[in-house]
């Protein structure tokens, strides 16, 4: 869980800033161990006894009430219409854990953080940083001409929305691309650990930071649940709120 070292000299370009955003981040992930530890093993001892832990709580924005259901504590998207709905509050600086499966091959979604929650009216999306999630069949289907899209779009891929800019750390155009293949396919389970500070995110893909985005030109707004055509599962929801 180490930082890589090009993103060590990507946080040196402003000393001051750049260092405060490090500690902000390493902190970050070793709460997020911490609490991942606990989880693992069961415990809630002492000081880091997730009482940070933060119940979320959803509104709808622009789908239906078909759209979402929950069942034997998973929440169950049918993706349709496309739309989002956001969480009850606002987030900054956060640690968030979700645990998702397409059911369809090639299904499309995604979890937008640091959002306004105004979606787009041709679109039906809003702006903030996305956290792709999409089946690994997607390339497949959207083959054209004989030219598959790359790989790593379906395997985490973090990028600004709607206006929002970011720095990626491993830049697929604007776009920021996983160093690693992780997600498994339609039917699996697949976990996301997002840590979120002060304008910079790191994605863990199934045990493993891979990804991560800089300098965000929006930080603070809420988290939005993303339909968008193909049945979705999430479970386990946790956030931990930093300072």
């Amino acid at each position: 869980m180490l930082l890589q070292s090009q993103e060590l000299q990507n946080f040196h370009n402003d000393k001051s800033t750049s260092m405060k955003k490090y500690v902000g981040v390493v902190t970050a992930l070793l709460l997020y161990m911490c609490a991942t530890a606990q989880l693992q093993f069961g415990t809630t001892s002492s000081s880091t006894d997730l009482k940070n832990e933060t119940p979320l709580k959803w509104v709808d924005v622009n789908t239906s009430k078909e759209t979402w259901k929950v069942k034997d504590g998973i929440l169950i998207s049918t993706g349709k219409p496309i739309g989002v709905m956001r969480s009850e509050k606002q987030y900054e600086n956060f640690i968030m854990h979700v645990e998702w499966r397409h059911m369809e091959k090639g299904g499309n979604s995604g979890v937008f953080v640091w959002s306004k929650a105004e979606p787009d009216p041709e679109s039906r999306l809003p702006d903030g940083v996305e956290v792709q999630m999409l089946e690994l069949g997607w390339v497949e289907l959207n083959t054209k001409n004989g030219v598959a899209p790359p790989i790593a779009y379906v395997h985490g891929e973090l990028f600004g929305v709607g206006g929002v800019k970011t720095d990626p750390d491993n830049p697929r155009g604007e776009r920021s691309k996983s160093i690693e293949n992780r997600c498994k396919g339609r039917g699996e389970w697949n976990t996301y650990d997002v840590v979120c500070v002060d304008g910079v995110i790191k994605l863990s893909v199934n045990g493993k930071f891979v990804n991560g985005i800089r300098n965000s030109t929006q930080r603070k707004g809420y988290l939005c649940l993303e339909a968008e055509g193909a049945e979705i599962h999430m479970r386990n929801f946790r956030l931990i709120e930093l300072p």
